[in-house]
């Protein structure tokens, strides 16, 4: 788990409770939420008096998730690189693995025993390779179970109860209903404790965490959620399942009254089509991008933050395909509005591939539309062998370009002052030697301010300024005049495009000094 004030994904646990008890005949396949069963113990409007007979109708649905996994891990050798590296196992042999386990819970959601929960409860750090999986049901009784699908984009995995008898079950509801100041219950298995049950209300809908997925958008709650949870249902006061506990918001690893659920809608039409073995195919136009945070609407000189903002197009895509560039910052697509409640990623993942779609976008004040045809989602797996991180650091202070020498020009007191940084034009010497091509245009970073914003940005030394302001930057002189411009229109920010070895060029908008 990773804490420090941040989005932490919580493995959940459900245990043991109470036995089921219901009025209908033995092996009735009716769900313990169904409307008929819920007339009698669902609280009057308003605060409840106790959420006792609630609890007791739908926890038998509710159960815990353990399973025993592979994952593999690199070779630790204290011997490496001397005459005893091949003693005690430390050869070059096959990669090594560790048995690992994961604790989580899960819902019942059919009296033949398929099982919802979260896809990180059952493959432990993303990577583990699931061995045998066993659910715990309320009243102590253990069943293997098996893995059906799993779908890592939206964090749900379903799984199939090795039994016959007819199992105690819940469905889903409309999360789209949900409204803030709303009551909710959350069960699951916090800390290993055994069946623990919380209370609280909605803190907020379609709350986005900034992690930038396809699938942030989630229901928040102050019901306490903490380690052992994920996967657990989130009910409203009707008995309907109208979240998956997935994951808190903590400096400590506790809850501090942040949680997280999938909503119903998203997690609903994923769960069905794993159920039945369907492929979960979503959209993808090729395009990396940001949020327009203040600094960036500064250096673009927009009134407000709007839209999300283009940092780089994958050549090929849908989003190259219809004209869309780097720079570009969309406002809406196919008539809907991108807002932080309606990301981008989510608009495009939840459009079929295939479809031809309007995109409305703003290029240099201007405003326009391109039509581009969605394509297909690339898996997490290909995604994360190409995602750059724009904050992280290279600790090798040395890129390997030549050293400035005493008959080399380097930045002037504006460029220094305002941006924080020491520059030196590029030659086809330094570009070859920091792997651009020769024909590339631009200043090299040689040192970066600790105290200025550019190394908060995680600017860095041999990083290539290629435009500023979208004006080109082939000297010195251009860059120091497009800050004087910037200065006299009042703008805070300037927004510089940044080549680094290996990586596409990216945007970065470093406020003026």
């Amino acid at each position: 788990m990773r804490y420090a004030y941040g989005v932490t994904t919580a493995l959940l646990l459900a245990g043991s409770a109470a036995t089921l008890v219901t009025g209908f005949p033995a092996g009735a396949q009716v769900a313990q939420n169904d409307s008929a069963q819920m007339q009698n113990v669902v609280p009057r409007a308003g605060a409840p008096a106790s959420f006792a007979d609630l609890t007791q109708q739908l926890q038998p649905a509710v159960v815990n998730i353990s399973t025993r996994q592979r994952v593999k891990v690199q070779p630790n050798n204290p011997f490496a690189g001397t005459p005893f590296g091949d003693l005690f196992g430390g050869g070059q042999g096959g990669a090594q693995t560790r048995e690992a386990q994961s604790l989580g819970s899960g819902f019942i959601i059919s009296a033949d025993g398929y099982v919802v929960t979260n896809n990180h409860v059952i493959t432990a750090d993303g990577q583990g390779e699931v061995e045998s999986i066993t659910v715990t049901m309320t009243d102590g009784t253990d069943y293997p179970a098996k893995l059906i699908g799993r779908d890592a984009a939206s964090d749900l995995a379903v799984l199939k109860i090795v039994g016959t008898k007819p199992f105690p079950f819940v469905k889903f509801g409309d999360s789209r209903h949900a409204r803030v100041g709303d009551w909710v219950i959350a069960i699951g298995n916090p800390f290993g404790l055994g069946g623990t049950v919380t209370s609280g209300i909605i803190s907020a809908v379609y709350r986005n965490t900034g992690s930038g997925s396809a699938y942030d958008r989630y229901l928040q709650t102050d019901a306490s959620i903490n380690r052992g949870n994920s996967g657990g249902p989130m009910f409203d006061m009707n008995g309907n399942v109208i979240g998956i506990n997935n994951a808190i918001f903590s400096p400590t690893g506790g809850s501090v009254g942040i949680g997280f659920a999938i909503p119903a809608e998203i997690a609903a039409p994923i769960v069905d089509k794993l159920r039945s073995g369907q492929a979960i195919e979503r959209g993808y136009l090729g395009v990396r991008i940001q949020q327009l945070s203040d600094d960036l609407a500064a250096s673009l000189g927009l009134a407000k933050k709007r839209g999300e903002f283009i940092q780089s197009v994958e050549p090929g895509q849908g989003a190259a395909k219809a004209g869309i560039q780097a720079g570009d910052v969309v406002v809406s697509v196919d008539g809907r509005e991108v807002t932080p409640d309606q990301t981008l990623s989510f608009l495009v993942a939840n459009t079929a591939p295939g479809k031809r779609i309007p995109i409305e976008l703003i290029r240099n004040g201007q405003r326009l539309t391109v039509q581009a045809v969605v394509g297909k989602r690339p898996s997490e797996e290909e995604l994360a062998q190409n995602r750059f991180d724009p904050d992280s650091q290279d600790d090798d202070d040395d890129n390997g370009f030549a050293k400035p020498g005493a008959d080399k020009q380097t930045a002037g007191p504006a460029i220094q002052q305002s941006l924080g940084i020491a520059a030196i034009p590029l030659t086809a010497q330094i570009a070859r030697q920091l792997g651009a091509g020769e024909d590339t245009k631009g200043v090299v970073i040689t040192a970066v301010d600790t105290s200025a914003d550019a190394a908060a940005k995680g600017l860095q030394r041999g990083d290539i300024v290629l435009s500023a302001n979208y004006k080109a930057v082939a000297t010195l002189s251009d860059l120091e005049a497009v800050i004087r411009q910037a200065k006299a229109e009042n703008r805070e920010a300037v927004l510089l495009r940044i080549q680094r070895r290996g990586q596409p060029a990216l945007y970065v908008p470093i406020r003026l000094r």
